[in-house]
């Protein structure tokens, strides 16, 4: 009996000792993309200035965005006005975003050629990095003041109804579950 027990145990470690050995990384199959930060989902979602989810902090708090606002535009009673400004509103924040989006596409591809060439050098390293990080917050910031001009243009009577048609209040389920930014 312990002899059996015994043996149990050393085959677990031993099977244990060889699936560890034998994991693959999460990242596998991702050195083939073209770059490598970016699922093709990635680059898309920057050259079509989608939200991407970065303006959540607005979104979840009752700051309306446009794109939503004008798929709900018959739900939310939008006068004219509402739409026509909201439109412009949302033209406006794809512009800005679609030109930060490339920006920040060019400067993955050029921090990967870098890796790729074996050609990084640290202080290459850092002021590429910031410059990624800065546009990733330029681009956080036209999504998050875009959802600020939005709620202006509503009434609370309709911020409140776009957030139950959206499933953040209320029982009812959410209106639209088309993918715009997770």
């Amino acid at each position: 009996m312990i002899r059996m027990a015994l043996f149990a145990v050393v085959a677990i470690v031993a099977a244990t000792a060889t699936s560890s050995a034998q994991t693959t990384s999460p990242y596998a199959g991702q050195e083939q993309r073209a770059i490598k930060a970016f699922s093709d989902a990635d680059i898309g979602d920057l050259l079509e200035a989608r939200g991407m989810g970065l303006a959540k902090a607005a979104e979840l708090n009752s700051y309306p965005g446009p794109l939503h606002v004008l798929q709900l535009a018959n739900e939310l009673g939008l006068s004219d006005a509402q739409r026509k400004a909201t439109e412009s509103l949302y033209a406006t924040m794809r512009e800005r975003a679609l030109s930060i989006g490339r920006q920040i596409i060019e400067a993955e591809r050029t921090l990967d050629r870098a890796f790729a060439n074996g050609a990084i050098e640290l202080a290459t390293l850092r002021s590429q990095v910031r410059a990624i990080a800065t546009l990733q917050g330029e681009l956080r910031a036209v999504h998050l003041e875009t959802h600020i001009a939005q709620r202006a243009l509503l009434t609370p009577e309709q911020i409140a109804r776009y957030d139950v048609l959206r499933g953040y209040r209320g029982s009812q389920t959410p209106h639209d579950t088309r993918r715009h930014g997770g």
